[in-house]
């Protein structure tokens, strides 16, 4: 069936969003359950969001109220958008189907970060 493929991470501020999307490997009419996970440096991947072929989705509550999963099984694909992101919620994000899991795409990184700044120096 081959793999899915992530997209849409990227590198946004604390408290900013970002929209991603999984084109799944296989016929998401077939597919009752996907999931979104993610995986932090150093950590194992979890498990953050599912969405059933019926559009019913559910949360881990690190994530709940501000990640909103859904999918359109005619496109094959589901989304995940993300609003009010937290340093925490940096890591690679994958898509997979929870209790038929198949193989894993390159998954889609998402950093959250204020970055190094610049340094701004005044000086008489």
């Amino acid at each position: 069936q081959g793999q899915p493929v992530e997209s849409g991470g990227g590198l946004v501020q604390p408290g900013g969003s970002l929209s991603l999307s999984c084109k799944a490997s296989g016929n998401l009419f077939e597919i009752v359950f996907m999931g979104w996970y993610r995986q932090a440096p150093g950590k194992q991947r979890e498990l953050v969001a599912t969405i059933t072929r019926e559009d019913v989705a559910n949360y881990a509550e690190s994530v709940r109220g501000r990640f909103t999963a859904s999918r359109d099984n005619f496109k094959n694909t589901i989304y995940l958008q993300m609003n009010n992101l937290k340093p925490e919620d940096t890591g690679v994000y994958y898509c997979n189907a929870p209790r038929q899991l198949g193989d894993w795409g390159q998954g889609t990184q998402v950093t959250v970060s204020w970055g190094q700044g610049t340094q701004v120096t005044v000086s008489s």
